[in-house]
């Protein structure tokens, strides 16, 4: 099998536990509400083989459970249109600056808590510090995708805010259970990635995982590829 990447990024990767090569597998727009394990069958296990691990994107398994809110259930207060008016943009995309996305953090964690995350944040950008409002919110907050105000590869990111995956590690352990495949799930950017989850059975820890898919290679755009097979290069 020939291991392809994604535009710009690079099939091998050398890590502290040795080389890995990533096969970005291209999927069609996975919709609401879809089987996780039937998308898992139809387009990892042709190409998988014993010892290699999935990396899932937790974009598409949340998806999958139907973990959603819709643009038109949210209405943004005083305190959501001012407050994203001070979220610091990254390349990565505009996080909480929105006020559909920052009345979304508010309904999940309570007006105070992010009074309390905005002033942090405030204080400690005079240091130099940045990320502070998301930590202090947590990562549930750190993880919503959509709620878009921009033109980007799909529309339907516009109409909904896409939350963190309920139980991840189990959602591993159930894959592979059904299917034979070893998984992680991350929530990765170009500039980030944390391991939400992973399979009882891989042996490596969050640390060393990150390593290899440090670049994010499922992207950043519209490649429709949420699933990438690692193999450790003999």
């Amino acid at each position: 099998m020939e291991f392809v990447a994604n535009e710009s990024k690079k099939v091998e990767i050398e890590t502290s536990t040795g080389v890995y090569q990533r096969h970005a597998i291209q999927t069609h727009f996975v919709q609401i509400g879809e089987n996780y394990i039937d998308l898992i069958e139809r387009y990892v296990k042709p190409l998988y083989e014993e010892g290699d691990l999935l990396s899932i994107s937790e974009k598409v398994i949340a998806l999958c459970q139907k973990r959603i809110v819709y643009r038109k259930d949210i209405h943004p207060g005083f305190w959501a249109k001012l407050l994203c008016r001070f979220v610091h943009v990254t390349p990565a995309g505009p996080g909480a600056g929105t006020p559909h996305k920052m009345q979304l953090i508010i309904m999940i964690c309570g007006l105070p808590r992010v009074l309390l995350a905005a002033f942090c944040s405030a204080v400690t950008k005079l240091f130099g510090k940045k990320g502070v409002f998301y930590k202090v919110c947590g990562h549930e907050v750190d993880g919503i995708d959509g709620l878009i105000d921009y033109d980007i590869s799909f529309k339907e990111y516009v109409d909904y805010g896409i939350l963190n995956p309920e139980n991840p590690s189990g959602v591993c352990d159930e894959i592979y259970e059904k299917t034979g495949v070893k998984a992680m799930i991350i929530d990765a950017s170009d500039i980030d990635c944390v391991i939400l989850g992973k399979c009882r059975d891989v042996t490596l820890t969050d640390e060393q995982l990150c390593e290899i898919v440090r670049d994010n290679p499922a992207g950043q755009e519209g490649q429709c590829t949420p699933f990438i097979l690692i193999r450790k290069k003999a």
